[in-house]
This record gives structure tokens, C-alpha cells and sequence, in this order.
């Protein structure tokens, strides 16, 4: 078993204020959710309205499932166009 953890840095280009922020972040989160087997929350830059982290966790049988599982998640951010990527930090564990 293999857990792997990723966080995403978003630079937003389209909210005004932390409430349209939030909005744009819940579609981010929704729409990653229902396309793939993870667990994912804002983690980060709460407070700012044009930055958001985003902490991605997936459990599979070994480390290339993971990484493809990120990719994916990483190419679905930018298909939706109301973010880009700026960092992407990534841990694998062994278990």
C-alpha cells in the first residue's frame, strides 16, 4: 500500500473578494473529488483572495498509480481554467 500526498499552490485570476474565492475553490475541490478516488481540502492562504493551497491525499497498490492519479489531478486544474498552478510539492509513503 502507498499513501500520497500533494499539495497544490493556485494562483486565482477572477475573484474579487474571499467570497467569490471560495466559490471557485469549492468547484476546484468538487470537481477533483467526483473525478477521482482522493480526499482534498484548502489548506492554505485562507485569507488571501487570489492564492489557495490545496492538499490532495491518495491511497493505491504502488508509487506510479500515485503520481498518474496527481498528473491528472494537476492537467483537470488547468482544464477548468479558473486557476493556475504556480508550486506542486509531492510525499510518497511505503507501507
Amino acid at each position: 500500500m502507498v499513501v500520497g500526498i500533494a499539495r497544490f499552490e493556485l494562483v486565482l485570476h477572477a475573484p474579487q473578494n474571499l467570497k467569490e474565492k471560495r466559490g471557485i475553490v469549492r468547484k476546484i475541490l468538487g470537481r477533483c473529488r467526483e473525478r477521482f478516488p482522493i480526499s482534498a481540502a484548502e489548506v492554505g492562504h485562507q485569507d488571501l483572495w487570489q492564492r489557495s493551497q490545496i492538499g490532495v491525499a491518495v491511497v493505491a497498490q504502488d508509487a506510479s498509480a500515485v503520481e498518474s492519479v496527481f498528473s491528472r489531478i494537476e492537467e483537470e486544474i488547468e482544464r477548468i481554467g479558473l486557476a493556475e498552478i504556480c508550486d506542486r510539492e509531492s510525499e510518497i509513503v511505503h507501507f
